[in-house]
């Protein structure tokens, strides 16, 4: 795609998952791309299956650790284009009165406090350069209520409203800040959270999968590469006047839960 050979990407939480795939993605399309994760086992993996690309062990809710891995990649590439502040959790399920606060804030630390941490040292680096892309992974839960998900849902609504003000603030200096919003993804993630879903409703996990399709107007889940493809077309010259927007990638989800 153009635009994107030569173009210097971050990712975090890269080594599994959507970010994985999404870093295989550009370092297939000829970009420089480095990615950290919580996940040391995942690190090794990704680092042993693609040895082009630069993975590090970085927990986004240590601000140190933010800054270290910032630090390291800049050295290396010089400056970057695309940053892709992708880590999140999906937190507990259960109904309001259930929930703990440390899981509450768990949830948030991972999703919101890692994008702020990830944001805020991307920012100046973009605006110096003049150009560049911002992209945050929110949710089709930070477009809709999501019942027996409170954290998850507030975690991603927040990451809208920080993708909204970023455009605005970094709109002037030529920087774009957009959020990808997928549906319901096939994959181990997405396992564990029916598993949770499941036991906070008392109902099998079939039925927690049939309700996610219930809801979607095509009727079937996303894979990763759908998520993918979104991400390079927003960091392309196609997606070049694109900015402030929520791009669900889900099939148009029409209700969440019942």
């Amino acid at each position: 795609m153009k635009g994107l050979s030569g173009a210097r990407v971050l990712i975090t939480a890269g080594a599994a998952g959507i970010g994985r795939v999404m870093a295989e993605r550009f370092h297939a399309e000829g970009a420089r791309v480095a990615v950290c994760d919580v996940d040391a086992g995942a690190v090794a993996d990704m680092q042993a299956a693609n040895p082009g690309i630069l993975a590090r062990v970085a927990d986004v809710t240590e601000e140190g650790a933010v800054d270290a891995f910032f630090d390291e990649v800049l050295a290396a590439f010089g400056g970057l284009d695309v940053v892709a502040a992708n880590a999140g959790i999906g937190g507990p399920a259960g109904a309001i009165e259930d929930l703990t606060l440390g899981g509450w804030k768990d949830t948030l630390a991972v999703n919101l406090d890692g994008a702020f941490l990830t944001c805020r040292r991307a920012a100046p680096v973009l605006k110096a350069q003049g150009a560049g892309l911002l992209l945050l992974t929110s949710s089709t839960a930070g477009l809709f209520g999501y019942p027996y998900r409170a954290p998850y849902a507030v975690a991603k609504w927040g990451i809208i409203g920080l993708m909204k003000t970023l455009a605005m603030e970094l709109g002037p200096s030529g920087v774009r800040v957009n959020a990808l919003c997928p549906g319901a993804v096939s994959g181990p993630r997405m396992d564990r959270v029916v598993a949770n879903e499941a036991r906070a409703r008392g109902v099998g996990e079939d039925e927690i999968r049939q309700l996610y399709v219930k809801g979607v107007s095509m009727k079937t889940w996303v894979e990763a590469d759908d998520i993918a493809d979104m991400a390079l077309f927003l960091a392309s010259d196609m997606g070049r006047r694109v900015s402030g927007q929520a791009m669900a990638v889900d099939g148009h989800t029409e209700t969440i839960g019942d």
